[in-house]
């Protein structure tokens, strides 16, 4: 099979037009009419584009050798067990292809080692919402997520949820946040196990000024250990006006309805 040949191959099992490929090695699209015509052949650092592209090696596209007896020389490559092939969308929205699936995806859906879209799944993904070990979105789900809502084993945003996470809303089971929520709560206002606040704490070892627990308490300026009576709770609440700052007005007020 000739180096033309393999390039036709290669390009058509990827969905790629001859005006994309050419687009993407920054060629004219005679150009690659001419190499899969073997009336030309690439220069070498096309030939090192097409092979990281198609995810084959030079030796492949070089040497004369049957498609079949290439080793992880096409378009398939694995990620976390799960095999993918080079596929891009040729419709476009804003400049971007509807989808594409391969290893550097950028599309409105992106699938990939390394995504990027406005939905994004891929080992690291980063878009309006995305999927992957390493994701940033403003939605965003994986081992490691970062984003406005993020979910995963270490969550960082405004609002997380994870094993360990971080946030103005933070529920895990280790949590550190403005209002933390987690078996090891840690925040201005806490519920937990252990449940360690600034202001206020619940839980059943709670430390904080206002500290309501059912084993452990240590408040500085307000504990109480067991159920609230209807006394309890309206000191509290009133404890509640005294030490919580004006800017949390909000977080004060709900929490004095789940007092009641």
């Amino acid at each position: 099979m000739s180096l033309g040949e393999k390039i036709v191959k290669l390009r058509r099992e990827n969905n790629y037009t001859q005006e994309q490929l050419a687009e993407i090695l920054n060629v004219s699209r005679q150009s690659v009419s001419k190499w899969e015509s073997d009336l030309a052949y690439p220069e070498t650092d096309k030939l090192i584009k097409i092979s990281e592209l198609f995810n084959c090696s030079l030796d492949y596209l070089l040497k004369d050798v049957d498609c079949n007896d290439k080793k992880n020389n096409d378009s398939i490559f694995n990620f976390m067990n799960l095999k993918f092939q080079e596929r891009k969308s040729k419709k476009t929205f804003k400049g971007l292809p509807i989808y594409h699936i391969g290893k550097n995806a950028k599309g409105v859906i992106a699938i990939g080692l390394n995504a990027k879209g406005v939905i994004a799944l891929g080992f690291k993904a980063t878009g309006l919402i995305s999927f992957g070990m390493l994701s940033v979105g403003i939605f965003s789900f994986g081992f490691l997520s970062i984003g406005i809502l993020a979910i995963g084993l270490l969550a960082l945003a405004l609002i997380s949820a994870g094993c360990f996470s971080f946030g103005l809303l933070a529920l895990g089971s280790i949590s550190f946040g403005i209002v933390s929520l987690g078996a090891i709560a840690i925040g201005d206002f806490s519920i937990g196990a252990l449940a360690v606040g600034k202001y206020f704490a619940y839980g059943d070892n709670a430390r904080a000024m206002i500290a309501i627990g059912f084993t452990k308490t240590s408040g500085t300026f307000y504990e109480s250990l067991g159920n609230l009576s209807s006394h309890d709770i309206i000191e509290v609440k009133d404890c509640l006006d005294l030490v919580v700052p004006n800017y949390f007005n909000f977080i004060k007020e709900i929490i004095k309805f789940f007092l009641r």
